[in-house]
């Protein structure tokens, strides 16, 4: 799990569809929305790829960790839901800023694993990189690229 700021990943929506082909470096893979909302569904939504960058770095760091502690963990299991939430109970909450972003995410290790072992499991999980990542306030910078410029890769 390290940052390659020289790899880029590239997604292609057509005039047609709400599917976009996304490629990443040798990888490639379908982004899609469900049919009731326009979709074709031939692939998993982009929340769901959202929410699987975050699992699967969680699952991730928790494994690196107990690998270096000799501790004996056998499997990972991450459930991860979202939802928006209103900040609090009001008669405005629909307007901009009353609703909040939340993730559920749960936690299955699974192993001979003491108590104390499985806190400090939970603890580490907060600080896998994408985790941090999403929790830091990411900042987003968008740049306009004429349409006749093609993107190198």
């Amino acid at each position: 799990m390290t940052d390659t700021p020289d790899k880029a990943v590239l997604v292609k929506v057509g005039p047609d569809a709400l599917v976009a082909d996304v490629q990443a470096g040798r990888h490639t893979w379908f982004i899609d929305e469900p049919v009731a909302v326009g979709g074709q569904d031939r692939g998993p939504t982009p929340y769901d790829l959202l929410l699987s960058a975050l699992g699967a770095c969680t699952a991730i760091t928790l494994r690196l960790y107990a690998n270096q502690k000799k501790w004996p963990l056998e499997a990972v299991e991450v459930r991860l839901r979202h939802q928006r939430v209103h900040r609090q109970d009001c008669e405005n909450c629909e307007k901009p800023g009353e609703m909040l972003e939340e993730v559920q995410k749960e936690l299955r290790l699974i192993g001979p694993l003491t108590e104390e072992q499985r806190q400090r499991l939970e603890v580490i999980s907060q600080k896998c990189p994408v985790q941090k990542t999403l929790m830091s306030g990411l900042h987003i910078v968008t740049n306009l690229v004429p349409a006749d410029q093609s993107f190198a890769n």
